[in-house]
């Protein structure tokens, strides 16, 4: 029995779906290597810099909700962003267990950089979709994200 030619392999509806997922998450790690070498971010330390530039003297606590990530996770990206001098971070005066976080001129001035990054190809395909479709995909992410947090389903 011979392998089947790249055009005769079969994919149902979830084959298909997860195909399209797993290209994604491909494309995303690619790019975000890519920005590493050419910007000296990552895609994910990009994002977390535009965050904090978004809301200054945002709490870890409140970023790692926002992003979905374990702290451990976002310490390690905080960390590095304070030691490449791109976030500032100081205590909270109210509750001095809590760090704030802040953009540096120099994290400003890295984030004026557009081209070749990960935003950047999502406010391209933004700029050129209608509304309704975007929010679908939206609405149906959100449930697949949804269904694979419960126990049992992922």
């Amino acid at each position: 029995m011979t392998a089947p030619d790249e055009q005769d392999v079969r994919l149902d509806d979830t084959l298909a779906f997860l195909q399209v997922i797993w290209r994604l998450d491909h494309e995303l790690q690619t790019v975000s290597k890519r920005m590493q070498s050419e910007l000296g971010l990552t895609g994910l330390q990009r994002l977390v810099l535009r965050l904090v530039g978004k809301n200054p003297g945002i709490s870890a606590g409140h970023l790692a909700r926002t992003l979905h990530l374990h702290p451990s996770t976002l310490t390690g990206v905080l960390d590095r962003l304070e030691g490449q001098k791109l976030l500032r971070r100081t205590v909270d005066k109210e509750d001095r267990r809590r760090a704030l976080f802040r953009i540096t001129a120099a994290g400003s001035t890295l984030l004026s950089r557009r081209g070749g990054t990960v935003e950047h190809a999502v406010t391209r395909l933004l700029a050129q979709e209608p509304e309704g479709r975007i929010a679908t995909v939206r609405v149906v992410l959100d449930e697949l994200v949804s269904i694979l947090g419960r126990p049992g389903n992922s």
